[in-house]
């Protein structure tokens, strides 16, 4: 029930589904100039492109990281346009080989750059070939076997690698260290968010009132991939349903079809907090006890349900097990039971679960 396929279908999951991605790609701003959000971000990396083309250099290698869905690949591709050079895309789990990477090397030009997905996926015999090219713009090839066997250094023109990854702690230390320039991103506010849902309605050509979009950019999570795919189904909505016009109303009518409350959750995140609450009398429970009992991954709770629930307040880790907040109660309309409730476990502690 809980595999990656049946996750990526949430209609709020943040990674991606093969249905975003030609229209995700038409809504992608093109220049620093149109990214919202993330300002802290755009800030450093306009001072780095400035200095870089003063120096006419290529960027140092640079490392986005953070929740899926926030805008790496789009940062990416924008750090190629204002540089006005080439891009070559692919992922960590693409790159099987060292070969396959040298492969990708040898056919960069001269401050190409090269954007890696899910850089922490990269083998480790990979990632020895990628230590030489990025710090010395070389590539160390054995030729021949044996004891006659000897290395062969290829220089490299002057590139930049742009890596992408949501599990920062996953990458090993020196790849880390050998990228100059590392930045995280951050879950968008909510006026962020309100002004990427006018910005894509205005691209889609879908007339929406300020209310309508602010209901929309409410329930997407702080996160831009989402908020782009409520509008589409919202849009459909307001075609078929409203003459094409998005109101407060539409939308709201919209996602309450979608089972996304006004919170940003859907049936699967209220069924695990329903759980916790009704089975476990709101915990604490131990991880591996509460996926057995909503028939869902360990990895899948800990990795997909439970970071937005924290985010919210809904659930607390402690080093006894997850327990239900107040808030979490208040949300689903039950009454809290502060007298059943232990005392240590009343506390907020987010010591995570050994």
């Amino acid at each position: 029930m809980s595999d990656a396929f049946d996750q990526a279908q949430r209609m709020i999951s943040p990674k991606p589904r093969e249905e975003d991605q030609v229209v995700e790609k038409s809504l992608r701003p093109k220049k620093l100039a149109e990214y919202i959000g993330q300002e802290k971000v755009l800030a450093n990396l306009k001072i780095a492109i400035a200095a870089a083309k003063q120096r006419k250099e290529p960027l140092d290698h640079t490392l986005f990281y953070g929740p899926p869905g926030l805008g790496k690949t789009t940062l990416s591709t924008i750090l190629a346009n204002e540089m006005g050079v080439n891009i070559k895309i692919t992922s960590g789990p693409a790159i099987e080989r060292a070969g396959d990477l040298a492969a990708i090397l040898t056919n960069l030009k001269k401050d190409d750059l090269l954007f890696i997905d899910e850089v922490h996926r990269l083998n480790r015999a990979v990632e020895e070939v990628m230590y030489p090219a990025m710090e010395d713009f070389a590539l160390d090839i054995i030729v021949g076997k044996g004891p006659s066997a000897r290395n062969l250094r290829l220089k490299l023109p002057r590139f930049t690698v742009v890596g992408a990854t949501t599990r920062l702690a996953l990458l090993t230390s020196p790849l880390r260290d050998r990228f100059g320039s590392v930045h995280r991103l951050e879950f968008y506010s909510l006026e962020a968010m309100t002004d990427i849902v006018r910005r894509s309605a205005a691209l889609l050509k879908s007339p929406m009132d300020d209310a309508g979009a602010l209901e929309i950019a409410r329930r997407a999570r702080g996160t831009p991939r989402v908020v782009n795919r409520l509008l589409r189904r919202v849009r459909d909505f307001a075609l078929v349903m409203a003459d094409n016009h998005i109101t407060l109303e539409v939308a709201q009518a919209a996602l309450a079809s979608l089972e996304i409350d006004d919170l940003g959750l859907d049936e699967n995140d209220r069924r695990v907090l329903r759980t916790l609450i009704e089975t476990f009398n709101g915990g604490p429970v131990g991880l591996t006890t509460l996926a057995a009992a909503t028939a869902e991954e360990v990895d899948a709770i800990e990795d997909v349900y439970e970071p937005y629930l924290l985010q919210l307040g809904f659930i607390q880790r402690t080093p006894r097990g997850r327990i239900a907040t107040r808030r979490a109660y208040d949300h689903l309309g039950l009454s809290f039971p502060e007298a059943s409730r232990p005392a240590d476990t009343q506390q907020a502690s987010f010591n995570l679960e050994q």
